[in-house]
């Protein structure tokens, strides 16, 4: 199976400018071969059939994507509109200034099929197209976004997969990202 970084992916999690919140140690171009290198310790199945989670070991100093949200650290979160990418409508956020995740133990590639890539006009040379990465504690996913859930229901013409709206995994993403914050 070969698995190839999408544009997608590169410019968020290999930007042009390191961050301390994305992937550190390598290059965008070691990353995809340490993929196909080296098989995942498990392979998940993502929110529907085309999507496919690896869990790899982290083999780098990459820290957790997100924080528990708590009494001593609630001041510090942040909001604001954002577009992951041109061409998308900025929908609110929220973040961390002033707090440094612990180490994360697992990365966790999000790999889409090629054909589904194909139908988002984002054709790849490979089986797999890595779309994002989550960084963890624990060797399992974090549920996506609310946001992330809703535009995905709004179809292709709005950044999404065109995943219908589960309710229940709705609600799932709400408790979770009620109580944890990304971190800048």
């Amino acid at each position: 199976m070969a698995i190839v970084l999408t544009d997608f992916a590169r410019v968020r999690l290999f930007p042009r400018e390191s961050r301390p919140n994305t992937i550190q140690d390598l290059t965008a171009e070691a990353f995809e071969r340490h993929l196909n290198e080296h098989p995942p310790l498990w392979d998940l199945p993502g929110y529907a059939p085309f999507c496919r989670l690896h869990v790899h070991a982290n083999w780098t100093s990459t820290r957790c994507l997100t924080v528990p949200v708590t009494a001593t650290n609630r001041h510090l979160l942040r909001s604001g509109y954002e577009a992951r990418q041109r061409g998308e409508l900025p929908v609110l956020v929220r973040w961390f200034e002033g707090v440094v995740a612990p180490v994360a133990d697992y990365l966790v590639p999000i790999l889409y099929s090629r054909e589904q890539l194909l139908a988002e006009g984002s054709p790849i040379d490979a089986d797999w197209g890595v779309v994002g990465c989550l960084y963890t504690r624990e060797p399992a996913e974090l549920p996506m976004a609310p946001i992330t859930l809703m535009r995905n229901a709004l179809g292709l013409a709005e950044g999404g997969s065109g995943v219908p709206l589960d309710p229940d995994a709705y609600r799932h993403s709400v408790a979770f990202w009620s109580e944890n914050a990304n971190w800048r």
